[in-house]
């Protein structure tokens, strides 16, 4: 468990800053339970416990501390089954089959999804970090975050359009017409309790407070960024070429490593992003989401189409076999990166000679691809869905 780390000043900090953020609960509500927003939540457990905030890129985890990857929710006392996945983009997969074979088949998606998340950031252990909102209280409990055990999944029942099961160890409910897998979470053992009191009108206090302030410097401006598809468009819809791409490795011409792979980068980019990217063949550094540097990235090919690293193969092994866990020989398809929720990588700008990697979705972007936030928060692969 994440809190058994903690010291205790640490934890008290975290009580403080509960206490505070709860006390103006009546900004938003007019319930006698605190209202705590689920970006505040992340952002008060990364402050108080020194994590690494990963709550806007796409994956099943809000934070890391180490190896360990941390959801974090905040709910009411009263609803202790929550939304874990959505799977709206993938009902097609599943929509016709009978009701255990459609909760095999999502069982099975989600805990792709949170395979791909493990590989990809680094993390061994996976758990849910939760503020639990009761009347003048919060209490912290935490569940571990495992994978559905398709073996054992049973005590199958359909009520109207909900499937609820088990696999011996959570109980799950997957509601077929919001494609949306929902867990029972464990809410007995509360390792902190925070008791609370909500300020009867906070717009006085703020307005105290409001003289107070004083102008600080500027807000740093946001990272430059740009979005690669990792596929391509074709008549019969979106595909990941056999011969280039992240299927490199199978071109024709001479003997290629299994690894050799590069990232298409878009005509339009350069053209939207001049910039962004250094002179062709000029090397630079890119950080991986788990925290390690591959060394000698750089733009190659003809227009500056391909980011490559050297050796090449080391860009290959990363994505293909620790992240994608492609056997060699086999071609990466549209279908594998759907079933995973991703589809592109975003390439943050640190510096001019230093780049960081990440994986997204480009059903996320507007016209421009750029992060669209309003499709963030709603969409299929959302951080709420997690």
């Amino acid at each position: 468990m994440a809190m058994d780390g903690f010291s205790e000043s640490e934890k008290e900090n975290y009580k403080n800053l509960i206490k505070a953020v709860s006390s103006i609960s009546n900004l938003f509500s007019d319930s006698d339970k605190p209202y705590i927003d689920y970006r505040l939540a992340e952002n008060m457990f990364c402050r108080c416990f020194n994590a690494e905030n990963l709550s806007r890129s796409d994956c099943s985890i809000d934070a890391r501390i180490d190896r360990t990857g941390i959801g974090i929710k905040t709910f009411l006392d009263n609803t202790e089954t929550q939304k874990i996945a959505e799977f709206n983009k993938d009902s097609t997969k599943y929509r016709d089959l009978e009701n255990e074979a459609i909760i095999r088949a999502v069982s099975k998606l989600r805990n792709q999804r949170l395979e791909f998340t493990k590989s990809a950031y680094g993390v061994d252990e996976t758990l849910y970090h939760c503020m639990i909102r009761g009347s003048g209280i919060v209490r912290i409990i935490e569940n571990p975050m495992e994978l559905v055990s398709l073996d054992d999944i049973s005590d199958i029942s359909v009520k109207k359009n909900v499937i609820v099961f088990t696999d011996g160890l959570c109980e799950y409910r997957f509601n077929k017409s919001k494609s949306t897998l929902y867990k029972k979470f464990d809410c007995d053992e509360s390792l902190l309790d925070v008791e609370v009191e909500i300020i009867e009108d906070p717009f006085e206090i703020l307005l105290g407070l409001q003289k107070e302030i004083r102008v600080s410097s500027p807000a740093v401006p946001p990272r430059e960024y740009v979005v690669l598809p990792l596929y391509s468009d074709g008549k019969s819809g979106r595909y990941v070429p056999r011969k280039s791409g992240l299927n490199q490795w199978n071109a024709s011409g001479r003997t290629r490593s299994y690894d050799e792979v590069y990232i298409p980068i878009p005509i339009r980019i350069h053209r939207m992003h001049p910039t962004f990217f250094p002179d062709r063949f000029v090397d630079f550094d890119l950080r991986l989401p788990d925290g390690k540097t591959i060394l000698s990235a750089k733009v190659c090919q003809d227009s500056g189409k391909a980011l490559m690293t050297n050796p090449n193969a080391a860009l290959g092994e990363w994505i293909l076999r620790k992240v994608l866990k492609v056997p060699k020989g086999e071609l990466v398809t549209y279908e594998l990166l759907d079933d995973l929720g991703i589809n592109s990588v975003i390439i943050y700008k640190n510096s001019e000679s230093d780049y960081s990697i990440d994986f997204t979705n480009c059903d996320f972007c507007d016209e421009t691809m750029e992060l669209n936030p309003e499709l963030l928060s709603g969409g299929f692969c959302s951080k709420r869905d997690y």
